[in-house]
Parts: structure tokens; C-alpha cells; sequence
């Protein structure tokens, strides 16, 4: 595939119904518009991009604009539409269940929705969890909630035997509220429905705290996780400066990407170290961690460390690789790692300190989303609905250079979302903690 083609969203086929919604054809009406399938938005917004594409005659590339179609591919009134939900824990999750059932209910009149039980479990039928039937009484009130309404689960179940179950019980859109493993599962998903040449549009609704979806801008709950993260750095600092040479730790999530710690260290800037997954930093020797901690100590008397658990695996020796349900290494404790190694360090040194460990992770995955998330999964939801009933498949509602956009899961899947060390975000990242460069 040619590179102006890469973002081209997959079709089921015509789409011969007129949409049910009343919105407008015209431009400057003062009504909202339908958005046609030729509503394009450049993905490179670079001058140098601009300048290649004016030099050669080339076409920018592009990514679909998201939104209601005034033609669509389902009859709503005969759809039968379901949700599953899989993975970790993150805010919103049920914030996006209720806008999907809401839209597809009051904006398309689809009379069945189906939620799938934990995870994609529910889709095999030997697991016995049944189905649930979603309507928008059921769901009215679960926005106010963290967790996931329907269950979830790690691991992936026989492709074949899922898409059985969908057939089975006539589902003719599946929207899968996940990260990365479940994207990949759900295209799978979409691969098997098209080798049976069924029409069934199967879409994704990125879900990570980590926010390592590649492409796009953020994925929903990561904001509310470091906005519930920061209060207890605030704390945490409390805690270090209680004591003399005081030292907190706090692990946060960030398997493979560091954005939840560095953006609450930015979120409440009392924090002096940030380590993340993508530094590979040492422990000893004069430009290691514990002598930039050594020195800070001699300076101020206290210490707040900010770590992701995925960060500084190249320490741990003789590490094996294990992996969990789901696909992804297991990573060492680097939070209990550091509390040992830096209490050794001083105390070879006679020198007194207190350590306080801290691990709030599974309490923050499980807050309800914050007002700003809770607008983002609405909007997210709506427009995997509206891509759904245009009779789009395998693709993701997500928003990318601050646009809601159609992206194939195939694209935001090649590999995980991190922080470039050389970037401004990290180098702000430096400036609020005041942490040596080196250490970055």
C-alpha cells in the first residue's frame, strides 16, 4: 500500500439507507453538517511535508474525517449492535459504554444491544457468562463509576469460535473498548469476518492509562490518571519532607511508556526524579542515579522519586522473560528495587535516611474518569457509531493533531506510543524536576 493510501478505512460495501439523523447538506446554514466521505485532514502537518508535497505534486496524506454519514450501510432499525470491554482497568470505560448504547439508541433507534462479559471470554460460549442486554436505563448511571460495567479479562480467545458467536446472534457491529492487545484481537476479529465475507464492522475505542496507542493524541483515561496521580505526589512530598534526608518513591503505571509519571511530575512539580521506561540510566558510578540522589539530599534534605514500573529493567540481572494473558512482559518490581538499593547505598555511607514506598497504581486505574476525559469518551464513542453504521470496519475513533479521525487498527498497532527523550514534553519534564540531563 502506497503511502497515501495507508489510512484508508475499510468498507462492508454501499451504503444505500438515508440516515436517520435531521442534520444539514448545506454549508453556512447554522446547522451541523453531514461529513462526506471526500472530508479529508492532512496527517503531516510539518513545513517540510507541505514543501515536499508543493515540490513533487504529490497528495498529502490524509486521514478520514470522523462523523455522521448521510448515507449509511446498516437499516438501524434492524441492527443488532454489541460492546466488550478488555484489558486493565482505566477511567472511562463506562463513560464510553454509555455513549455508544446512548447514541446507537437515541440518534440511530437501534432497539438490540448486547454487552459481552469479561472481556473476550464472553465470546466464547464454553466460559458460560451469557450476554447482558443494554439499554439506555441500564447504563443511565455508570459514568459516575470507574471500573468497567460489563467485566473484562487479559488474553485472547479462538478468533473462529468468537466470530461463530457473533454470527450466531446476528451482531452486526462489535465495538471493543480496549489497548493494544485488544485492538490487535479485534482485528483479527475483522480478518475472520472477512474471509467468511460476512458483514459485520468490528471497531475500536483506544483504551489505555498508559497512553501508548501510537498515532494518536491520547488515548482516554490517561488524563484522568495523572490528575489523580498528582494530589498524591503532593502528598508524597508531604511525607519526604517530614523527615531529615526523607525519601519517597512512588511507582506509577508505565509498563513501556513513561507518560503517567512524567506528566503528573509536571501536573505537581515537587518531584526531583522521573524515571521512565525509556531511559536507560545507571545506578552507580558518577553520573548514576544515587549519586544525583546523593547530591540532592546534601542540598535540600528530602527527595520525591516518580517511577514507572517499567522503567530500569536493564538492572535487574539474570531476568527472565515471562509474559502475562495478554501478551506483555512481566516486568521486575523496579519500586521495591530502588528502595532496597538506595537504602544500601546510604547505609554503607553512614549516612540516616527514611524511605517511604508508595504504589498507588490499581487505585488510579480504578477512579472514575474526570470531567475532561468524561467529554472525550463521549465524543469517542459517538463517532465509532456513526463509523460503524456508515458500515466501517476495523478502524479506531480516535483524535489525531486535535481532529476526530477514522484510523485502521492496522496502523496504530505497529508498535507503542513513548516519549522522545529529545522532545519538549521530556525536556520540561527536566526542567520541573531539576534532575541531571544525563539521567534523561
Amino acid at each position: 500500500m502506497s503511502e497515501t493510501n495507508r489510512f484508508n478505512i475499510e468498507n462492508l460495501g454501499e451504503s444505500n439507507f438515508d440516515s436517520p439523523l435531521k442534520l444539514s447538506t448545506t454549508k453556512g446554514d447554522n446547522l451541523f453538517d453531514f461529513v462526506s466521505e471526500s472530508d479529508r485532514l492532512v496527517f503531516d502537518l510539518s513545513l517540510a511535508h507541505y514543501n515536499h508535497c508543493l515540490n513533487t505534486g504529490e497528495a498529502p496524506i490524509c486521514l478520514q474525517q470522523a462523523g455522521p454519514r448521510q448515507h449509511i450501510y446498516f437499516n438501524s432499525k434492524e441492527v443488532t449492535a454489541a460492546i466488550v470491554t478488555c484489558g486493565g482497568l482505566c477511567p472511562g470505560i463506562n463513560n464510553v459504554i454509555r455513549g455508544v448504547v446512548m447514541a446507537l439508541h437515541y440518534f440511530y433507534g437501534v432497539k438490540r444491544i448486547i454487552g459481552i462479559p469479561y472481556g473476550y471470554e464472553g465470546l466464547n460460549p464454553e466460559k458460560g457468562h451469557g450476554f447482558v442486554e443494554l439499554n439506555p436505563e441500564k447504563v443511565r448511571d455508570i459514568h459516575q463509576f470507574g471500573g468497567t460495567f460489563l467485566g473484562s479479562s487479559r488474553g485472547g480467545q479462538d478468533v473462529g469460535v468468537m466470530v461463530d458467536t457473533l454470527q450466531k446472534n446476528n451482531v452486526d457491529m462489535l465495538f471493543a473498548i480496549g489497548g493494544d492487545g485488544t485492538l490487535k484481537g479485534v482485528n483479527a476479529i475483522g480478518e475472520e469476518i472477512s474471509r467468511r465475507n460476512a458483514k459485520i464492522s468490528v471497531v475500536g475505542i483506544p483504551k489505555t492509562i498508559d497512553n501508548d496507542i501510537d498515532l494518536i493524541d491520547e488515548s482516554f483515561g490517561f488524563e484522568t490518571a495523572f490528575d489523580v496521580a498528582s494530589p498524591i505526589l503532593r502528598d508524597a512530598h508531604n511525607e519526604a519532607t517530614g523527615a531529615y534526608n526523607g525519601i519517597s518513591i512512588i511507582k506509577l503505571m508505565g509498563r513501556d511508556s513513561g507518560f503517567i509519571a512524567a506528566s503528573a511530575s509536571l501536573a505537581m512539580p515537587v518531584v526531583n526524579f522521573v524515571l521512565v521506561p525509556e531511559m536507560n540510566f545507571s545506578l552507580e558510578g558518577e553520573n548514576g542515579f544515587l549519586k544525583a540522589l546523593e547530591d540532592r539530599l546534601e542540598f535540600k534534605k528530602h527527595a520525591v522519586i516518580v517511577v514507572a514500573e517499567g522503567a530500569g529493567q536493564q538492572l535487574f540481572k539474570n531476568r527472565k522473560e515471562v509474559k502475562d494473558a495478554s501478551g506483555n512482559i512481566k516486568h521486575e518490581d523496579i519500586g521495591v528495587f530502588l528502595k532496597e538499593k538506595i537504602g544500601d547505598y546510604f547505609k554503607e555511607r553512614n549516612t540516616p535516611v527514611t524511605i517511604k514506598y508508595i504504589d498507588p497504581s490499581y487505585i488510579i486505574r480504578c477512579a472514575p474518569a474526570n470531567s475532561s476525559d468524561s467529554v472525550y469518551c463521549s465524543i469517542l464513542a459517538y463517532h465509532a457509531v456513526h463509523g460503524a453504521m456508515a458500515g466501517k470496519t476495523k478502524f479506531v475513533a480516535s483524535k489525531v493533531n486535535n481532529k476526530y479521525v477514522y484510523v485502521p487498527i492496522s496502523e496504530v498497532t505497529k508498535k507503542r506510543k513513548k516519549i522522545d527523550l529529545e522532545g519538549e514534553f521530556w525536556f520540561s519534564v527536566l526542567q520541573s524536576t531539576g534532575q541531571p540531563f544525563f539521567l534523561g
